[in-house]
């Protein structure tokens, strides 16, 4: 196993606390790896093996178990005199299991993890059973940094900066960079999980019966990834190849697919009346595996997906990412966490001085302190314009100081 510090230490800080860590994401983007590392830092720490246990609820060994024979299970093995570590893996796929794991945490010494990788980790009875008992850790495929970390086990790397146009191609599954993979190999493997996420977390537990309509909305959005579109967008263009399809339903799909975690929805922010705005959202991957793995790999696709990484590595690091609508036209995001918050212009190549007056017109527009980045592939970027920081991408994504 290759660790993966960040999340370790972010959700070990939680420890021994009565909150239950609860680690949400899309299927195989680690969480089941992250909680084995948690286990193996306890045993470090000194917590004997008799005080772990570790339950996998998608291994056919515990298929169709029950909330009260689990608990009947968990019950038995709990330490008398110490406090045992409970490692609850897929969880979701337990009927009744929010109150089971209530039970668990209030009733016992204990100190719970879980994983699950659709929203009814976040559902309604959670939050009837585990109002303010509980911590949502989102766990994302592998970051730029993880990933030259990940290659590094087993290959030499170029430099970050060439690096950046396989990560950008092959995507950070975790999966896919233990070892040498071709691309074939890699868009193999993601299919298999874009496959198993649609039937199981989607089709198969909404009981959907129109999985034609539900791919070309996928299509679609992957297709437009960094572009403003609508619901009326999207059934515009079913209609025009004469499949009729309502508003309501394409919401509704497409919250689906935010359920399961394969995209992700950016609201735009009005800057001057500093309000939400409702119409004309963008959406994005949660990983750009995911739109090669479907669509196939076009060179026409690489500005969207170096917007898509870098929307991935602001809510990684924990911002709240908009769309930033100014005066004279819109900045690719405005991030901000507490009291911080960043503008953000991503472009592939800055290719002539119309293009950069735009690229810095939009942020010059905005009068606040705050720092202001334009992002591009360009091997000279850098230096500093009225204010505005230029970047390599791949110095951004690596880059500490936000």
């Amino acid at each position: 196993m290759i660790n993966r510090p960040t999340y370790v230490n972010k959700i070990m800080a939680f420890t021994d606390t009565p909150f239950v860590k609860i680690l949400t994401g899309i299927r195989r983007s680690g969480k089941s790896t992250i909680l084995k590392l948690i286990i193996e830092e306890l045993k470090a720490r000194g917590i004997n093996d008799e005080n772990i246990i570790s339950y996998h609820f998608d291994s056919i060994e515990n298929q169709d178990m029950t909330a009260k024979e689990i608990y009947a299970l968990i019950k038995a093995k709990l330490s008398p005199d110490k406090k045992t570590y409970l490692f609850l893996d897929e969880i979701q796929e337990v009927p009744d299991w929010e109150r089971m794991v209530n039970t668990l945490a209030s009733d016992y010494n204990t100190d719970i993890y879980i994983t699950g990788s659709n929203s009814r980790m976040m559902s309604s009875e959670i939050s009837t059973y585990l109002t303010g008992r509980y911590i949502s850790f989102n766990i994302f495929t592998l970051s730029f940094d993880e990933y030259l970390n990940f290659k590094k086990e087993y290959t030499n790397i170029s430099s970050p900066k060439d690096e950046l146009v396989n990560y950008i191609r092959l995507g950070g599954f975790p999966a896919t960079h233990l070892r040498q993979y071709s691309d074939d190999e890699v868009y193999t493997i993601v299919r298999d999980i874009y496959n198993s996420t649609i039937f199981s977390d989607i089709v198969k537990r909404n009981e959907l019966r129109k999985i034609d309509q539900l791919e070309r909305i996928v299509k679609f959005a992957f297709d437009n990834v960094g572009k403003t579109f609508s619901a009326l967008s999207i059934s515009d263009y079913l209609k025009s190849e004469h499949r009729k399809i309502d508003n309501e339903t394409v919401y509704n799909y497409l919250e689906k697919l935010e359920s399961a975690y394969i995209l992700h929805r950016c609201s735009r922010y009005d800057i001057k009346r500093k309000e939400l705005l409702k119409t004309k959202e963008k959406f994005y991957l949660a990983d750009t595996s995911l739109r090669h793995s479907v669509l196939g790999y076009t060179n026409t696709s690489i500005s969207a997906m170096l917007e898509n990484v870098v929307y991935l590595e602001l809510i990684r690091r924990g911002y709240s990412v908009s769309i930033a609508k100014t005066l004279k036209g819109e900045i690719d995001f405005i991030a901000m966490k507490q009291s911080d918050k960043i503008y953000v212009q991503v472009t592939r190549e800055i290719k002539s001085v119309e293009t950069e007056q735009r690229e810095y017109d939009h942020l010059l527009d905005i009068h606040d302190n705050h720092p202001k980045y334009v992002l591009t592939t360009d091997n000279f970027a850098g230096g500093n314009y009225k204010g505005i920081k230029t970047m390599h991408i791949a110095d951004f994504l690596l880059s500490t100081e936000f």
